[in-house]
């Protein structure tokens, strides 16, 4: 069985939760079945991995334009595959013609719904009506439906009803709890200017209204004044709220000390040291189909606060792999908080609550790296996709 898996992200240009489930899922399918990569960007020197770049002539063209050029020269190559699986919009109209093309099954793993991310418009202008469309004709033409979290099967359901349920199946993200385990050292942090000593709120994730790093900035004002904010933030999706996350961190640092804003992307290995040493890892989003991140900190022993929407719950155990904040979200597909002052300040609690009691912030986050080992094992998860992918051959 050849596999052609199509994303937008995979090693070395990753910057999201999807890029990392589908670095690992290929991994472990490799073992099992031919598998094929195409990704966009450069080539990659790793065997079976194609790079595909933006058509010359749409250079210049909106970026959602850019990303069906992709898509085309992607669904060309996927001749002689036998199973196409896309990951992402940017990838679900390549899997779609690929399956009209060369009449193979195409199966689409939803990390995300275009009609839950309304704010896209903002950084996609009319291309967002380009993406929207990409995705809902994948899914509804899709043989198989994957979600990675219920939460996100039921979003599924609710933003496309005419997707059959039976069509749509729960594979969960998973973690490598051998690359993300704790590590003890301290050399990363000094390089960053993070005191070790100190107990550190850490935040890892793109600035992106999803991910809630306006609210955590707002909560900060509340922190216990011993700890330090540690924010591995980049990639702002527009200037807008790149502007508001920067006003936001100065007005933080005239108001108190240790606020560490680290901007590039780190590489994994030192990611696992800041996550290793954090007093509490932070996950504040507003919109969450599954939040890889809360798993690789829990499989570094990290105490997790996060937001319970989407599929967070599934993840974080609620008293006992850390503290979920409560959320009140209004109905216009944004997931804004109906209440942003009330959640801003359960998020503080929480926080301040776990930095209080290191004994207990430190049980939380051993039961977390349990809980990962136990439940979220990547062979167990490639294992699961092959049998859906027989089931469409």
């Amino acid at each position: 069985m050849r596999v052609d898996l199509l994303s937008r992200e995979y090693p070395p240009e990753v910057y999201g939760g999807a890029g990392v489930h589908v670095e690992y899922l290929a991994r472990e399918l490799r073992a099992i079945c031919d598998v094929r990569v195409h990704a966009f960007g450069a080539d990659r020197p790793e065997p079976g991995v194609s790079g595909h770049r933006v058509p010359a002539g749409l250079a210049s063209a909106n970026a959602a334009l850019q990303v069906l050029g992709v898509d085309l020269e992607m669904a060309a190559a996927c001749a002689g595959a036998d199973l196409v699986h896309s990951h992402t919009w940017y990838a679900n109209l390549a899997g779609h013609v690929a399956k009209l093309l060369h009449g193979v099954p195409h199966v689409v793993t939803t990390h995300s719904l275009e009609p839950l991310r309304p704010w896209k418009a903002e950084q996609l202008g009319g291309g967002y009506a380009i993406s929207s469309w990409a995705e809902r004709t994948a899914i509804l033409a899709a043989d198989a439906v994957v979600a990675v979290s219920a939460g996100m099967r039921r979003d599924v359901l609710a933003c496309y009803p005419e997707v059959d349920p039976e069509r749509v199946t729960v594979l969960h993200n998973g973690i490598d709890t051998a690359q993300y385990a704790p590590d003890h050292g301290t050399d990363v942090l000094t390089r960053l200017g993070v005191d070790p000593d100190r107990p550190s709120v850490v935040f890892v994730g793109r600035i992106t209204r999803q991910k809630g790093l306006p609210y955590l900035l707002r909560a900060a004002r509340s922190f216990d004044p011993a700890v330090q904010l540690v924010l591995c933030a980049g990639a702002p999706d527009t200037p807008e709220i790149a502007a508001e996350v920067d006003t936001l961190v100065e007005g933080l640092r005239r108001e108190r000390d240790g606020v560490i804003w680290i901007a590039e992307m780190l590489p994994k290995h030192e990611v696992v040291q800041v996550l290793s040493h954090a007093g509490v890892f932070v996950c504040p989003s507003v919109y969450e189909p599954m939040g890889i991140v809360n798993l690789e900190a829990m499989a570094c022993e990290a105490p997790v606060v996060a937001t319970a929407t989407g599929g967070i719950p599934e993840v974080v155990a609620d008293g006992e792999t850390g503290l979920l904040v409560p959320i009140e979200q209004v109905s216009d597909g944004t997931g804004l908080p109906v209440d942003p002052s009330r959640f801003v300040a359960d998020l503080a609690e929480r926080v301040n609550a776990l930095i209080a009691d290191p004994d207990r912030a430190a049980e939380l986050g051993r039961a977390g790296r349990r809980r990962a080992v136990d439940l979220f094992s990547w062979p167990r998860i490639a294992e699961r996709t092959r049998e859906l992918y027989a089931g469409l051959l």
